[in-house]
């Protein structure tokens, strides 16, 4: 067991995963290493009896299929490293399958609501790096994770473009819309004064960069103090792939802007926009309506 732990380090250690991910992959393997333990089972001698009993045990711990799933794929994944490092002779993950997760379509603003959480008029140096941040966000479609991490050097072009490290340490340019570069100017007047000596573009009041949760936090309290349903940075990002699709139909620029490494993660927001064309189409079309009319009597 402790040999299997020296080898999820190693694993870890030479794969490229972000923090977040590490964390996912230590929780989910450390649970299984417990599982094995509990119920004196041979890490090296797994059989199918044995994972569905590991199924069963995350069940009785409350997980939903969205985590088992995602546990099942960490230890797959963990499994298939070693077993191509020649440390065992199959897989036993390979047959094992997922449990099916509905499909939750990622939330997005309207342009109307976008507006609505943009329009705030900044009153503090605070004030101004979120406005800053948030149309950032919503300019260019940046994970949180990465909108943290920007630094002024990240810019080009008088701040018209911008470099961007996503997952996978991969790097992409991205424009930078004109909203964005003028409350990104507004936000550096503002941290000039404070007299901050790092490069890192957000910043909190210590001078130090901004960290995701208290940028999470911000947004959540902006959205509320303005009437609206509470907002996360993510639904930023959702809402500029959504209104860029809406307007230009080119699914494949969106996917290099948002750095996905699949079309098919991309492919999500072409199911948002049937969905928006479904309820117009049941508020228009005269047999969409006659239906429902019947449905309902």
């Amino acid at each position: 067991m402790n040999d299997l732990k020296e080898r999820l380090k190693e694993f870890l250690r030479i794969k490229n995963y972000s923090p977040h991910t590490i964390s996912n992959y230590e929780r989910d393997i450390n649970r299984f290493l417990i599982f094995l333990e509990e119920n004196k089972i041979d890490p090296n001698d797994l059989t199918p009896s044995n994972l569905t009993q590991w199924i069963i045990f995350l069940r009785k711990k409350g997980l939903g299929n969205r985590s088992i799933q995602r546990n099942i794929s960490s230890l797959r994944n963990f499994y298939k490293y070693m077993y191509k490092n020649d440390e065992l002779e199959s897989n036993p993950f390979d047959g094992i399958q997922s449990p099916k997760v509905e499909e939750k379509l990622p939330k997005a603003l309207t342009p109307e609501d976008v507006e609505k959480l943009l329009s705030f008029v900044p009153k503090t140096p605070s004030d101004s790096r979120d406005k800053a941040f948030l149309e950032l966000l919503y300019s260019s479609g940046l994970r949180v994770s990465e909108a943290i991490n920007v630094n002024i050097s990240s810019f080009e072009s008088d701040f018209s473009f911008i470099r961007v490290i996503g997952k996978g340490r991969k790097e992409r340019m991205l424009p930078v819309g004109k909203f964005a570069r003028d409350a990104i100017a507004d936000w550096l007047a503002v941290r000039e004064s404070m007299n901050v000596d790092i490069d890192a573009l957000f910043t909190n009041k210590y001078g130090k960069r901004i960290s995701a949760r208290a940028m999470q936090e911000r947004l959540y309290n902006l959205s509320v103090s303005q009437g609206m349903p509470p907002v996360n940075p993510h639904m930023l990002r959702h809402s500029f792939a959504t209104h860029i699709l809406e307007s230009s139909g080119d699914l494949r620029s969106i996917q290099e802007m948002l750095g996905h490494s699949s079309l098919s993660t991309t492919q999500i927001y072409t199911k948002l926009n049937f969905q928006q064309l479904a309820k117009i189409y049941d508020k228009s079309h005269p047999h969409a309506k006659k239906e429902n009319k019947t449905n309902n009597t």
